[in-house]
């Protein structure tokens, strides 16, 4: 079976967090699609009919229905999967609100888009984001970090090695703890 990004690394702590986006979100577009799809307003309607502060017809109703089910099973997955899902559909939802924006006054519009549905789309894509990229890009991430490690394998296995050997991954020797050879100044000897 094709695994997507089965050469990233697997951390279980951050995927809480990517399932915990994935399945918030997934959460709000299920529940916006449901209440747009009992108002019975036309699939393609131009005008729509609000729901929750935002335009909403047929076709809206169930696109976001149907995005909230695909990251749904991203929260059931989890790991690199939901991570990677979460940062496409972030994308793909400010692309979105720049597209509709666009096509806003248009005959266009099938989806029914207002101002506020933009706004929407731009704030739902970068929280996605957001959830897909966290603990994954940064430019200080720490050594201990999955993704770190597999950025710079021989830094890491020199750092594993280091530590193997009884130093610091600084490269300084550790002090063991062990019995006291006399008494200890109060003042360390430089």
């Amino acid at each position: 079976m094709f695994k997507l990004n089965e050469h990233l690394p697997m951390d279980h702590r951050l995927s809480k967090v990517y399932r915990i986006g994935a399945g918030l979100t997934g959460l709000v577009l299920v529940a916006f699609g449901v209440l747009g799809l009992t108002d019975h307003v036309g699939f393609f309607s131009l005008h729509g009919h609000g729901v929750a502060a935002l335009n909403s017809n047929g076709a809206l109703s169930v696109l976001s229905i149907v995005i909230g089910a695909i990251l749904f099973v991203g929260m059931v997955i989890g790991g690199n999967f939901a991570s990677t899902l979460n940062m496409v559909l972030g994308v793909l939802f400010v692309l979105s609100g720049f597209v509709n924006l666009a096509i806003m006054d248009t005959a266009w519009n099938y989806l029914a888009f207002r101002m506020p549905n933009v706004l929407f789309s731009f704030v739902v894509g970068l929280m996605l984001m957001t959830f897909g990229m966290y603990g994954r890009v940064h430019s200080n991430l720490p050594h201990d970090n999955p993704y770190w490690r597999q950025r710079h394998p021989e830094a890491a296995e020199r750092e594993e090695e280091a530590v193997a050997a009884g130093a610091s991954p600084s490269g300084r020797r550790r002090l063991s703890p062990g019995p006291a050879s006399g008494p200890r100044s109060p003042h360390p000897q430089l």
